[in-house]
């Protein structure tokens, strides 16, 4: 997840993460434990996934957190902090071997697919009250830890939201005036930007993740969704058709963004951003690889994404999909209090203040948001997700949607990097594919 965000796995990867943890439970314990244990009561082992500039970045953000816990509790928790692009296959091998950690980070829209697999403890009601209960967290947040109707299989960690990230200084240059509102004014905007050198946008065209997170959000503008009401996959109806071609269309109509964007998988646009060489980008919480980059705070404004117009039609007003990582437990732990404690200690207002704000995330615990903003990007996100952010599918083959759908998306921008035309009809054709291979797993 470059930063709170899915990894970008072939399908096959996805699906099969599915029936083999169905198969075997993942944990601290052996591979024929079907439930947890405290056979091992001061110690813990604990997967976070990679939410800081680097690897190291996270350690040194979590180390001293964990030694508190220690100090709390006589627990020592062995930290391994894992890259997304492999966060897949560990979690795949674990289930295999029964060999894997105790505790884990998870992206948020994994949780109903992983839950699936039964190899997640399930924070029901009693569970729940261990952790704080289940009043400490924002709704939106309980929104993305599970199937509807079904205990979660996480509890939230980290909140985040999308939000247009904008050059000050090349608007002024360019004698606009304000972010742009609509797509059509980004479009416009993107036009006036994209010159000497300089896009007006820039999108990270060839990480299939990050294309299914703008396909759900432009897709719930136009008034459609990616499964119907039972679950089922319905990728290539006209909403969800002309979502994908408006974002791909950045690239293969607007010329707003650069050709080569349809390569970039590893931040590459944020860089771009923070360097000058784009006006504008789509991100979560950027603001830490943007400093990281070079870039000032005070170099870039921050607004919701826009809208398809200024008055959408009512339930239409979606600006971002509920992002962030949720904490999971699994079921063979061999330190089934201990991991609750921690999961308790992690998810604590006084904890959240110190996590949240060095990596720039918000905080699901509502206790926390009740502290002012730290900064107007905070203020702004906070809205976002308060306001006009929807959790994506909490359907078990949701995580397919992200490989499948995102996947196809990189191929559409490949064809418009090298000059094929990417027609409705053509946009269609490679999601009927999609919903296809789907159906035929």
């Amino acid at each position: 997840m470059r930063r709170f965000r899915t990894p970008a796995k072939p399908a096959v990867a996805a699906a099969a993460v599915l029936s083999v943890l169905a198969a075997a439970g993942c944990g601290g314990g052996t591979a024929t434990d079907s439930e947890g244990s405290n056979a091992k009561p001061k110690e813990l082992t604990y997967w976070a996934t990679n939410q800081g500039t680097s690897l190291e970045h996270d350690k040194k953000v979590l180390t001293p957190e964990l030694k508190k816990f220690e100090k709390q509790t006589g627990i020592k928790v062995k930290l391994e902090v894992i890259p997304w692009s492999s966060l897949l296959d560990r979690i795949l091998g674990a289930a295999s071997s029964g060999q894997g950690p105790d505790v884990l980070n998870i992206g948020n829209t994994w949780s109903s697919s992983l839950q699936k697999g039964g190899s997640l403890l399930p924070f029901d009601g009693k569970t729940l009250a261990k952790v704080g209960g289940k009043d400490r967290f924002s709704p939106a947040a309980l929104a993305a830890t599970g199937a509807k109707g079904k205990a979660p299989a996480a509890v939230p960690l980290y909140s985040l939201t999308y939000a247009l990230y904008y050059n000050k200084k090349h608007f002024k240059e360019a004698g606009i005036d304000k972010p742009p509102a609509t797509w059509d004014e980004l479009v416009e905007d993107g036009k006036k930007l994209t010159k000497d050198g300089r896009q007006g946008l820039a999108v990270e065209g060839g990480d299939p993740v990050e294309n299914s997170h703008h396909a759900f959000v432009f897709a719930k503008q136009h008034g459609a969704d990616f499964f119907d009401a039972d679950g089922k996959p319905t990728f290539d109806k006209p909403g969800n058709v002309k979502a994908v071609k408006q974002y791909v269309d950045f690239v293969a109509r607007d010329k707003i963004a650069a050709k080569g964007n349809a390569e970039y998988a590893q931040r590459q646009s944020v860089k771009d951003f923070a360097t000058g060489k784009a006006s504008m980008l789509l991100w979560q919480a950027a603001r830490s690889s943007l400093l990281s980059n070079g870039m000032k705070t005070s170099e870039y404004g921050l607004a919701p994404v826009p809208l398809q117009s200024a008055k959408p039609p009512a339930g239409r007003n979606v600006t971002s999909m509920v992002a962030g990582i949720n904490l999971a437990v699994f079921k063979n732990t061999d330190n089934t209090d201990g991991a609750l404690k921690f999961v308790k200690f992690m998810t604590s207002t006084a904890e959240q203040k110190v996590l949240t704000r060095a990596y720039g995330a918000l905080s699901p615990n509502l206790e926390a948001q009740k502290a002012a903003p730290r900064d107007d990007d905070e203020k702004i996100m906070r809205d976002v997700l308060a306001d006009s952010a929807a959790p994506l599918p909490q359907v078990p083959n949701e995580s397919q949607f992200e490989t499948l759908v995102g996947t196809a998306m990189k191929e559409m921008f490949a064809d418009a990097a090298a000059g094929r035309t990417v027609s409705a009809a053509s946009v269609k054709e490679r999601l009927t594919k999609a919903q296809q291979q789907m159906r035929d797993k």
